[in-house]
């Protein structure tokens, strides 16, 4: 008499168990969706704010989930416009990107690091604005650039800037 209650209740307690998603697997796991520029808030910083030819700058950037779970992989696409051109931003060389999810509420920071060009030197990127674009879209948010021209690498090959990886902040 005592085996049908118990196999009810292990059938029971198995089908329960089947039934919840720890967010670890591919159905349904909405965290492993990459995070999009409408479903986060994103903000630069307080710069760093190279003040002459030569000194170096750093602005960071901050972005929080305002939406379900998501995921940043790889690196933030930083782009400079001078209103005519755009010059991508490369990555920090031997920075190693990690990947981040982002519950509802959490934040992550990245850094654009430059040096401040010569105002009039023709090497140098006269930046009217900054276009940040997420991991994996296509859609981007742009600022304006307040930080002077950037100097342009000696080989010509772009800015001389770089952007960080992606950082979890808080715990």
């Amino acid at each position: 008499m005592r085996a049908i209650p118990l196999t009810v209740t292990a059938l029971a307690a198995a089908l329960l168990l089947t039934a919840c998603d720890d967010g670890g697997g591919k159905n349904g796991d909405s965290a492993d969706s990459a995070c999009k520029i409408g479903g986060v808030s994103m903000q630069i910083g307080s710069a760093s704010v190279a003040p002459a030819a030569g000194d170096s700058g750093e602005i960071p950037v901050s972005i929080t989930n305002q939406s379900a779970p998501c995921t940043l992989e790889d690196f933030p696409a930083v782009t400079l416009s001078t209103g005519g051109a755009e010059k991508p931003v490369p990555v920090l060389k031997d920075a190693k990107a990690q990947k981040l999810k982002l519950a509802k509420g959490d934040s992550a920071t990245f850094s654009i690091s430059y040096v401040r060009g010569k105002d009039g030197d023709a090497n140098a990127v006269a930046a009217k604005s900054v276009t940040i674009r997420l991991p994996g879209a296509d859609a981007g948010q742009s600022y304006p650039w307040k930080y002077g021209p950037v100097a342009g690498k000696a080989d010509g090959s772009g800015p001389d800037a770089s952007v960080s990886a992606f950082q979890q902040v808080g715990d």
